[in-house]
């Protein structure tokens, strides 16, 4: 079938409350969200929680590692239902199940559009692609008894199509001539993501639940992760979920976008969202195109204007900064993950990242560049998410961590370590926070589009930052202080005015602990600047006591010490040059808490003392009821031999006490003129 015939059906195959189809195939626009339909509505902004950056078994690798739960299960699970995680037994029980501890108000689920149609014509008996050699694979690595070796190999055969060179970018085999068996089954799954969404979006006025349609768009050329999250503002979606293999330069995603989307009068909006430019070996903020050519004025507007924010930190590391890069930052130590690329991820191959791939070098060139071209492409604000796939969005509590890869699937085409539910490197990623004026799609997304935004490590700690020229050093102490910090400047995201007369900026930051969670330890301002042609950062301290002397008792999780509940501080530069470009985000730390890792040797009840009490002695005690997968390790003709995981819990080889934290969008100063 022609693809321009399959492009006039798959349009009309989308909702019907996204678009109306004529019969000459011409489509009529349907009336959008109009702010303030929620009673919940505060013209100063509110915070709401979510996640948008998740898989279910609709993407490849996800299905591959054993995740069988639907997107209607991952809408189910952010409003506090449990759903099962793998490994699931022979008869296809599953063996464990997950909960999130509290609901999130807003999600975009992000499945790999690449495999959206390879995995629905594999799947079914009637299409023509069905018995390919690749599909029949394919269904052979879901056996329960499938070899791992042989699971891997049908993994990289298909998947790997991800990490040719875009000039090489194609579809499998099994999607047949002209890729149509593919596109075809692919535009009804992505009618269904729509129509999924669309579903449990509360449109009633209590707003209880926003929901986004998107896809992950998974360019990795030779493993190289340039992946971006395309995410729709509603129901008004482009006819496909353009990938690699359709679009293999992101411009020209981008182009795409902008053309069959935001121009198309459709009432369609869309942005992209970046995300772990730490495994891109550097490439991810080069300043080159696609084509290899340098970076035009065009191409540095559309990035701006395409990519408001970034993702500084997920299940696959945090992307802010190494240590030691630019200045000496102790804290951009934090969950940072020992591998360069996507395949030394997944192979545990150690191999340093590229400092070039991190966002405090991306915001340095990127002030550079708008010297030159007029425009910053990289003046991202800042998200966080979890990358889970496992179909469980939000899913971030270091004390009940499963993992977010398919974690104990016996067909894995790679098994995580022993007695760990995920390689130990891994975290459970982090959190969105948008200050919006109401849960609802225009709201949040427009909050996306003005970058005020901010990011977890995982707690719901409230952040707030504004910037301008003259606010008072009582403002902490302000009932108002939302509506003086709006009326006197900007809030975290935007561009401070040009400055009048001869003051600094200043700025004002707001933090309150997670309820749920331990006390605050300190506010931190990091600015940036050009000095010349010299990028410089310094981190400042604007509120809290780094000396506070909390800790964690590692052999109970238990935190030690004092904190504060709340912070605030009124910050005003003092090596502030009026001549240089310059920004300013707030980092905002808790007090130190158990990592995962820990909590989970904690909860083993690990001795290393006596290492062979305890838990190996329980699983060989059928008494004790355990069902858990390290238990299989776990020799009982010879109790006292240690299986990989307790010297894991006895020397461990990531840090056993990290600090959560939150990153807020910068506020940008550019010179006049």
């Amino acid at each position: 079938m022609p693809r321009s015939l399959l492009l006039c059906l798959a349009l009309c195959s989308l909702p019907v409350a996204a678009v109306g189809c004529g019969s000459d195939g011409s489509t009529s626009p349907v009336i959008p969200d109009e702010l303030g339909r929620c009673a919940d509505f505060d013209e100063l902004r509110q915070v709401y929680w979510g996640d948008t950056h998740i898989h279910t078994n609709l993407s490849f690798d996800a299905n591959m590692q054993g995740t069988r739960t639907s997107p209607e299960d991952a809408y189910a699970f952010t409003q506090g239902e449990p759903i099962p995680l793998q490994p699931y037994d022979e008869e296809g029980n599953p063996t464990r199940m997950a909960q999130i501890d509290r609901p999130l108000d807003f999600v975009m689920l992000s499945d790999h559009a690449e495999f959206l149609g390879t995995l629905a014509v594999c799947n079914d008996p009637n299409s023509p692609g069905y018995d390919s050699r690749q599909c029949v694979d394919y269904r052979a690595a879901q056996e329960f008894d499938a070899d791992p070796g042989e699971v891997a190999v049908v993994f990289i055969d298909i998947n790997g199509h991800t990490a040719a060179g875009p000039e090489n970018a194609h579809y499998p085999a099994l999607c047949g001539p002209g890729d149509a068996f593919c596109l075809e089954a692919g535009t009804d799954v992505w009618a269904e993501v729509v129509n999924s969404a669309e579903a449990v979006y509360d449109r009633s006025d209590s707003c209880q639940f926003t929901s986004f349609p998107g896809y992950e768009w998974s360019a990795g050329p030779q493993t190289k992760n340039l992946h971006r999250n395309v995410m729709f503002k509603n129901e008004n979606v482009t006819v496909l979920p353009y990938n690699y293999f359709d679009e293999p330069y992101v411009e020209g995603l981008w182009a795409r976008l902008q053309e069959e989307c935001i121009d198309a009068g459709t009432g369609c909006d869309t942005l992209t969202i970046p995300h772990n430019s730490n495994l891109s070996e550097g490439i991810y903020f080069e300043n080159r195109m696609g084509n290899g050519e340098p970076f035009t004025a065009e191409y540095v507007a559309a990035r701006n204007a395409m990519e408001p924010v970034i993702e500084i930190y997920q299940h696959k590391g945090v992307s802010e900064c190494l240590p030691g890069e630019t200045i000496s930052d102790e804290l951009c130590g934090f969950e940072i993950i020992p591998f360069s690329n996507l395949a030394t991820t997944n192979l545990e191959v150690i191999s340093p990242p590229d400092p070039r791939g991190f966002l405090r070098a991306a915001y340095g060139d990127g002030m550079k560049l708008e010297e030159s071209l007029g425009t910053n492409p990289f003046q991202y604000g800042i998200t966080a998410a979890t990358d889970t796939h496992t179909s469980a969005p939000g899913f971030v509590a270091e004390d009940d961590f499963k993992g977010h890869g398919g974690a104990g699937q016996p067909n894995r085409y790679l098994p995580p370590p022993e007695g760990f539910p995920d390689i130990e490197y891994l975290s459970p990623g982090g959190l969105t926070a948008v200050w919006a004026e109401e849960n609802a799609r225009e709201a949040i997304f427009s909050a996306f589009r003005r970058k005020e935004t901010f990011g977890t490590s995982g707690p719901r700690m409230l952040v707030r930052m504004f910037g301008g020229w003259d606010y008072p050093s009582d403002l902490c102490s302000a009932e108002d202080l939302a509506s003086q910090g709006y009326a006197g400047g900007v809030p975290m995201g935007g561009n401070l005015s040009p400055q009048p007369g001869s003051s600094a900026p200043m700025f004002v930051v707001s933090a309150k602990q997670d309820a749920m969670g331990v006390p605050l330890q300190r506010i931190q301002i990091v600015k940036g600047w050009l000095e010349g042609d010299e990028y410089q950062v310094h981190v400042y301290e604007a509120a809290g006591d780094p000396n506070n002397g909390a800790s964690v008792d590692l052999a109970t999780c238990a935190p030690q010490g004092e904190g504060f509940g709340d912070l605030c501080g009124v910050w005003q530069d003092p090596d502030f040059d009026p001549t240089e470009r310059a920004y300013y985000y707030a980092r905002v730390m808790e007090n130190p808490t158990c990592r995962w890792t820990t909590h989970q040797c904690v909860e083993k009840s690990y001795d290393c003392e006596n290492p062979s009490r305890d838990i190996d002695m329980d699983c060989c005690d059928p008494s004790a009821g355990l069902n858990v997968a390290w238990c299989e390790s776990i020799d009982c003709t010879d109790p006292d031999r240690l299986p990989p995981a307790d010297a894991r819990c006895c020397v461990p080889r990531v840090e056993p006490a990290i600090q959560e934290r939150a990153w807020t969008s910068p506020i940008w100063y550019k010179p006049p003129g």
